[in-house]
């Protein structure tokens, strides 16, 4: 099975200067766990929901809150995202995605095509999903 089967096709994708305000706001509004962060049409990195709350203050929206707390929230994309992709072409087949879930600490791999601008997003749910119809 290609991965162009299970992938979520036309993934959200943000600039590398889009602060994490829009980045939460992202995560909260359409309830997704990647976002893509590309720079002229190309993908340069990945931020997860985990990369998200490594680098937002556990005091924000709390009374403790502080201006320091609000501070995180300017960062940018660019100084949260991972650098070190692996990626998937939609040609690739299922057990290329299962193979590199296997071999890096990863929770989605970004689909690109040839110019590696993103396409789609796998994640290893997406392949559990798939995994699990196959077997019932």
């Amino acid at each position: 099975m290609s991965v162009k089967e299970i992938m979520t096709h036309r993934p959200f994708t943000l600039g590398m200067d889009r602060t994490l305000a829009d980045i939460k706001a992202l995560f909260d509004r359409r309830h997704i766990h990647h976002v893509l962060v590309i720079e002229q049409e190309k993908l340069v990195g990945v931020v997860s929901d985990r990369d998200l709350l490594k680098h937002l203050s556990p005091a924000l929206g709390t009374a403790a809150q502080t201006t320091k707390d609000l501070a995180t929230l300017n960062k940018k994309a660019h100084q949260i995202m991972s650098r070190d992709l692996k990626v998937l072409y939609e040609k690739d087949d299922i057990l290329d995605a299962i193979r590199l879930f296997n071999e890096h600490s990863i929770s989605c791999l970004p689909v690109v095509n040839d110019k590696f601008h993103p396409i789609g997003i796998v994640s290893w749910r997406d392949v559990l999903k798939t995994m699990t119809k196959a077997i019932s």
